[in-house]
Formats: structure tokens, C-alpha cells, sequence
């Protein structure tokens, strides 16, 4: 059974994806991290595997969020760590992703 981003994931991969194309993202970002701003921002159902691929991410990257250029007024908005932390659907992914009960 597939998971329906909600509207709010869906922007916020839409808004990493647009700063990919301008060459926001950096060296690190991987081609997984590409493929999941596509998936989220095109609003296409992610898997199960895919929601624990997610929620292990934000797991891992929450303390991107302390980083310089993580908030919208900071020197170096947006860095290279906001760009991959929208393309795996911002906030709103992680929220979302924390409600979905897997088996």
C-alpha cells in the first residue's frame, strides 16, 4: 500500500527541487535525495520501505537544523542541508512520516 504525500510535503520538495536546478544543492547530494524531491514534490505515493527510508533520514539529519543557512534569514540560506531536508519533504515529511503506522 502506497502513502499519499500531503500538500504541505509536497511544496516542500517542489521549493528543494527548484534549488537543485540552481545549484543549491552541493557536492554531497546524492541521487537518492534527488529522486525523493521528485517523488515528494510530483506528489507520487511513497512505499512502505519509503517512509522508513524517511523517517531514518530526518532521524539522522535533525541536527542539520542547527547548521548555518538552515533558517530562511540565515547567512547561506538556503545551505546545502535545507536543500536535501526539503527534497525529503521538509517539516511537514518528518511530521508526516511520524503518523504512519508500518507493520
Amino acid at each position: 500500500m502506497g502513502h499519499q504525500p500531503p500538500k504541505d510535503v509536497q511544496e516542500a520538495a517542489q521549493r528543494a527541487v527548484r534549488w537543485i536546478e540552481e545549484g543549491k544543492a552541493g557536492k554531497g547530494f546524492t541521487d537518492v535525495g534527488r529522486h525523493r524531491a521528485h517523488q515528494l514534490a510530483e506528489g507520487q505515493e511513497v512505499s512502505d520501505d519509503d517512509v522508513t527510508k524517511m523517517k531514518a533520514y530526518f532521524a539522522r539529519h535533525t541536527v542539520d537544523k542547527d547548521a548555518e543557512g538552515f533558517t530562511r534569514d540565515g547567512d547561506g540560506y538556503p545551505s546545502p542541508g535545507r536543500v536535501a531536508w526539503d527534497a525529503w519533504g521538509g517539516d511537514a515529511g518528518e511530521r508526516w512520516v511520524g503518523t504512519i503506522e508500518l507493520d
